[in-house]
């Protein structure tokens, strides 16, 4: 390994560097885990973490659902706010009644780009605010009440 004597300012590099493939790839939307810096560059996962840090200062990556970051990219508007809530517009936007089947979990995972587990405890939320029925395996959830618009329109 090359590499410097003093380990100070060795994320700074590694940070320029990934800055660099993110200004050059337009299609990035993740940046490489904590493992793979640490395979890349030859250094701990303190230094690596202290990369994600850097670039999160710099306003150019935000921590996703799941411990990976995501490339924030100014101009592009992201929806920050809590997936259960991103899930409860579902109603609106599908013109969902009482009693329709609500989209499977695999729709929404493919649908909000997140993982199985995360859409689950959404769902799980909206469950246990008594708008969706129980999920089971072969069995769609369905809709048992609608969210009132007034909650959601409160800043």
């Amino acid at each position: 390994m090359s590499q410097q004597t003093s380990p100070r300012g060795t994320f700074l590099k590694i940070a320029d560097a990934v800055r660099a493939q993110i200004d050059a790839d337009d299609e990035m939307t993740e940046l490489p885990s904590a493992a793979e810096l640490m395979r890349d560059h030859g250094v701990s996962r303190g230094v690596a973490l202290r990369v994600f840090g850097a670039l999160q200062k710099e306003g150019v990556a935000e921590p996703a659902p799941g411990g990976r970051w995501r490339v924030v990219r100014h101009g592009q508007p992201v929806d920050r706010r809590p997936l259960a809530e991103r899930i409860a517009d579902v109603f609106a936007d599908d013109g969902l009644e009482v009693g329709a089947a609500f989209p499977s979990a695999s729709e929404l995972c493919t649908r909000f780009d997140v993982s199985r587990p995360t859409v689950s405890k959404a769902l799980d939320k909206l469950q246990a605010a008594g708008l969706l029925s129980e999920g089971r395996q072969g069995k769609a959830r369905t809709v048992l009440a609608l969210p009132s618009r007034e909650e959601s329109s409160k800043p």
